[in-house]
């Protein structure tokens, strides 16, 4: 059994068709590159093939590489797993090398076969990077494929020739955006953007005709042509120094220099626009195996690739639980959670009945489809059509008879638990009797919820995080007597709408707030210290947060975290723990600055919202102190604050599985992507260092930064969180 197929066809162009055994996606591993090979020189050694062209039989073309076979390769190399994965960079390189030479002479440039890539679907990574080094590029003119080079995104960059390649394409300031990105593109844009040549119906078909048409001179690559010169200009071309200059200035803006691949990257083209082609491959193998070293890369490579998509293929779902895909879903509030819930779920093509106090309530919810739709249209991204279509499956009343038929309902009013337990009451009188009913509560007990139910055993938590379609993660929570069916339901729905699913059980805060709240908390705290508050949202951003402590403060509303404060002292009593944060945020909200919302709150705002910078009343109240605090004490305070929590979920069997805690962070709140999350930031500075520096942060301020018993024991017995945790490598 083989990844590749190999046919020649009656006018002797040789179909090199790639078709992975047992994958919905071609993903490339080793023994699968050296078929690859063989049959790219089968081809080159037959006179009687004229050409070739490479192509899929599966509905897209490739998914890029198997990550896996990065990690098999590291660990079998021993005591030299730098070495293993240059040279099997530097081995890939060859091979695609060989195809763009394609066996021309190398002094004439004369004799060569034309090699053409049939891209009949979605294209990514190692699929795109072969797709380059062919002469000649056809895809599918299907608006819905894409290709791209996204490997950015996974902590890694193109280094399968991708980055020298097309930056040699396009030159540096054209290639930089697409690779820094990641994007992946539609047809007519890649086009545009010179990574396909041609768009056709049948791109199989189109690359055969162009093979048995080509002259010499179409298959010879610019840089193998003598007098090539970079597009954009060479780095000390005048025109050149100015685009490497403001491409530095861009990345560094961007990632804050949190993350050391786009670094690489942008070095690789840099370093590989000063010497010839073959070098830079070479120099480009040399930072993507610096990149691969680097334990950022593997964690980001395990949390937002292998643990992601194993969450998302149900490696939590409870076994021998029959497919619980919803065919009807009841939202109940049409306030912005319930707008953006009932969007998703007629995305998913979900029948949604979207309830509200009166009508006008409710018709305002399902306005927000409709806008939704609208803006798409604009964008190109949507049709009139398909607005209509998704309108339909909306029903949006007060009237709770319309929820008879639903087998999912999902309760987003009030915050309060008296009025969520009113409406539980009088949905489950007019709900099938299998119905499963979820709160989004962002804060509330579930068990507690539940109590209003007459079925706690189809009574769960689905929280989701606004705005509802742009947000990645979808957090579940099992209450006391949560059952494996509404688990289940929980899941298949999530997956519907093609979100990502972490469950946890129940605990105040569930899992995701339960770490968000003392990062503000930690930020407030630093303010009242005299800490300056650019100091502490820069040493937020400079660890790769999306914002800092106080600038997302601002943007969820000072009123939540106040109220959010309040309920947690009423809840807690005495145990409840004085916090100087609290303080400061009853003072904003009694001044009226509640954020954002209210163009007012720790940064002034002008009339179109926009952010002018911090309140100088913040300063008259919490004077600056004369000394601050060195950077990475502000960011360890951050960053502990957190990662604690995390340890305290897991101790506490709220987190149930470790990829959830991690995956969960990323996805959520954007915790320092780069290290993979809470977790897997533990095991990079290794648990022995975080206990020792729990104590140190506890000396100075206090027992919120007390060491939990769980890293403690881990922290002497020299264990690593993946090390005793992940259930991939109990499995294996």
């Amino acid at each position: 059994m083989t990844d590749f197929k190999y046919d020649v066809d009656a006018d002797g162009v040789a179909i090199i068709t790639w078709d992975a055994v047992g994958k919905s996606m071609n993903v490339l591993t080793r023994e699968a590159y050296g078929e690859f090979d063989g049959f790219v020189e089968q081809a080159l050694a037959d006179d009687a093939v004229k050409g070739i062209v490479i192509t899929s039989a599966k509905k897209d073309f490739a998914g890029g590489m198997d990550l896996n076979t990065l990690a098999t390769i590291r660990e079998e190399a021993g005591d030299e797993p730098a070495k293993a994965l240059f040279d099997f960079t530097m081995a890939g390189h060859r091979v695609l090398r060989k195809l763009e030479r394609a066996g021309m002479e190398l002094k004439t440039n004369k004799g060569g076969k034309p090699v053409a890539c049939a891209i009949n679907g979605t294209c990514a990574g190692i699929g795109t990077e072969i797709a380059l080094a062919c002469h000649h590029r056809v895809m599918t003119d299907n608006p819905k494929s894409k290709i791209g080079l996204p490997e950015i995104l996974l902590g890694i960059f193109p280094g399968g020739g991708g980055t020298i390649r097309y930056s040699y394409m396009v030159g540096a300031m054209a290639a930089s955006p697409v690779l820094l990105e990641g994007k992946m593109m539609d047809p007519a844009k890649a086009k545009a953007a010179k990574m396909v040549d041609e768009l056709s119906a049948d791109p199989l078909e189109a690359a055969r005709q162009w093979v048995l048409n080509a002259k010499d001179e179409d298959i010879v690559k610019p840089w193998d042509a003598k007098g090539y010169k970079m597009p954009g200009g060479d780095p000390y071309h005048p025109a050149g120094f100015g685009t490497f200059v403001g491409a530095s200035a861009m990345v560094n803006g961007k990632t804050q220099g949190a993350f050391p691949a786009a670094k690489a990257l942008l070095s690789a083209i840099y370093e590989g626009a000063l010497v010839d082609f073959d070098t830079a491959l070479k120099i480009e193998a040399r930072w993507f195996t610096n990149v691969l070293m680097n334990p950022s890369s593997s964690a980001m490579i395990r949390s937002l690739f292998i643990n992601k998509q194993a969450l998302e293929k149900g490696a939590v779902r409870p076994a021998g639980v029959a497919d619980q895909r919803v065919k009807k879903v009841g939202v109940l509030g049409a306030g912005m959670m319930g707008a953006g819930i009932a969007l998703v779920s007629a995305q998913a093509g979900i029948e949604v009945v979207l309830i509200d106090r009166d009508q006008a309530a409710a018709d305002k919810g399902k306005a927000y489809t409709e806008a939704h739709l609208d803006k798409g249209i604009k964008r190109g991204k949507a049709t009139p059509e398909k607005k209509e279509a998704m309108l339909s499956l909306i029903t949006a009343t007060p009237d709770l008879a319309a929820l008879e038929g639903c087998d999912l309902i999902v309760e987003a009013v009030f915050e309060d638990t008296a009025v969520k337990a009113e409406m539980t009451k009088k949905v489950e009188a007019v709900i099938p009797e299998d119905c499963i009913f979820a709160s989004n509560t962002s804060t509330l007990p579930i068990t507690d919820l539940a109590k209003a139910s007459s079925r706690p055993e189809q009574f769960i938590g689905i929280h989701f995080f606004s705005p509802v379609e742009k947000m990645l993660l979808v957090e579940i929570i099992k209450g006391r007597e949560t059952g494996d069916r509404a688990v289940a339901k929980a899941l298949d729905y999530v997956r519907q709408i093609r979100k990502t699913p972490i469950v946890v059980n129940d605990a105040r805060f569930f899992y995701a707030n339960r770490c968000i709240i003392p990062y503000i908390n930690e930020g407030l705290r630093m303010i009242t210290e005299g800490v300056s508050p650019a100091l502490i949202d820069n040493a937020a951003t400079q660890l790769g947060f999306p914002v800092g402590p106080i600038q997302l403060n601002d943007e969820t509303s000072i009123d939540l975290g106040a109220k959010i404060a309040r309920a947690t002292k009423e809840a807690l009593g005495d145990d409840y723990p004085e916090n100087p944060a609290d303080e400061l945020i009853f003072w904003l909200e009694d001044l009226g600055r509640l954020g954002r919302k209210a163009n007012a709150g720790f940064f002034e705002y002008d009339e179109k919202g926009k952010r002018l910078g911090y309140w100088e009343g913040l300063g008259e109240k919490y004077p600056l102190a004369e000394d601050q605090p060195d950077l990475t004490e502000v960011q360890e305070r951050l960053m502990f604050a957190q990662v604690l929590e995390a340890v305290r979920a897991l101790e506490e069997n709220v987190l149930m599985d470790i990829r959830e805690g991690d995956v969960g962070a990323v996805l959520a709140w954007g915790f320092a992507p780069w290290s993979g999350g809470p977790l897997s930031w533990l095991d990079i500075i290794g648990t022995p260092y975080a206990a020792e520096r729990c104590d140190q942060l506890t000396a100075a301020y206090g027992d919120r930064f007390a060491c939990p018993q769980l890293l403690r024991d881990m922290a002497a017995k020299g264990q690593s969180f993946y090390g005793r945790f992940d259930p991939e490598a109990k499995a294996a």
